[in-house]
């Protein structure tokens, strides 16, 4: 199935909850949930009772969406967590956060995951001073990404670097906004992957049935 194309609101709308799709727009009293707070359709303010296995659904379809990805993507992140030592559903997270796009996103160099992974695939960044443009590429930490010199004017940019304060910089990245680089210092902390909330258990007892 081919990446959805639509009006990214009706995903926060459908799922019921914020999924900062839109960047700074999401902040304001323009949001689309904001001003709709029911789901998209001709039957949108018919919000019915869940059964647990729609819960699940609607749990993996919100963070699937959330860092945009497809469903053959997901469950390929969700069978390596299965394989890691540890809780299966903090080790995903964990693992969604390491993608390159997500990293950027964090360290504000964009302001959506979606812009994030179009800068990443037309080669602004850099990871320990080689090209990389990925998006699903994990970092690691100690890893130190920096945006290549002549991408430094870019206005997108400097723009979503001034507004970061307004969503923060994780404890587990450190920007450095006058030299244009950041580094992932640790591993993800699960108290702060909560954007949108997330029950991971939910995802786990779906893919395990």
């Amino acid at each position: 199935m081919s990446r959805y194309s639509g009006p990214v609101c009706r995903q926060c709308r459908r799922e019921n909850t914020k999924l900062f799709l839109k960047g700074d727009r999401c902040y304001t009293d323009k949001c689309s949930l904001e001003r709709r707070n029911y789901a998209p359709g001709q039957h949108g303010q018919r919000r019915s009772k869940l059964s647990d296995y729609g819960a699940q659904l609607r749990e993996k379809q919100k963070v699937k969406r959330s860092y945009g990805l497809q469903e053959k993507q997901f469950r390929l992140y969700f069978t390596k967590a299965d394989r890691m030592r540890g809780v299966t559903g903090e080790n995903l997270l964990i693992l969604l956060e390491r993608r390159f796009d997500s990293v950027i996103y964090r360290l504000g160099f964009a302001a959506s995951r979606a812009q994030a992974r179009t800068l990443v695939r037309h080669g602004h960044f850099q990871i320990n001073g080689h090209k990389a443009n990925i998006p699903s590429q994990l970092v690691r930490p100690n890893d130190v990404i920096s945006l290549i010199e002549k991408s430094r004017q870019i206005a997108c940019i400097n723009e979503s670097l001034d507004s970061v304060m307004r969503r923060g910089v994780p404890s587990w990245v450190e920007l450095d906004r006058d030299a244009y680089k950041g580094t992932m210092k640790t591993l993800p902390v699960r108290a702060e992957l909560t954007t949108p909330e997330i029950n991971e258990r939910l995802i786990v007892e779906l893919y395990s049935k």
